[in-house]
């Protein structure tokens, strides 16, 4: 089982930048990937951006250029940065991790974008 936890989420107007951090409870080198999703109210949750243990990366169309997705092995983080923010973006973001056969879900963080 792996705990994580994320943070950095928050209000912000539009044009502006945050930076989300999620910390996984052990190793995430040998995880498939590390991933964000959201979802917005009334919406189901989507992928954001993912990044895979080969440092491969995947993005969503509405996301990319704006929002970069990083993973630190060594500390067992990964990170998105978020810029040019819009208030479509306004969601609750989950770090995900994908450990093959086993998903795992922090508890969310809320990201609200302000017009």
């Amino acid at each position: 089982q792996v705990q994580l936890v994320e943070s950095g989420g928050g209000l912000v107007q539009a044009g502006g930048s945050l930076r989300l951090s999620c910390a996984a409870s052990r190793n995430i080198f040998s995880f498939r990937a590390m991933g964000w999703y959201r979802q917005a109210p009334g919406k189901r949750r989507e992928l954001v951006a993912r990044i895979s243990s080969g440092g491969s990366t995947d993005y969503a169309d509405s996301v990319k250029g704006r929002f970069t997705v990083s993973r630190d092995n060594a500390k067992n983080t990964v990170d998105l940065e978020m810029n040019s923010l819009k208030p479509e973006d306004t969601a609750v973001y989950y770090c995900n991790a994908d450990q093959w056969s086993q998903n795992h879900w922090g508890q969310g963080t809320q990201v609200t974008v302000s017009s």
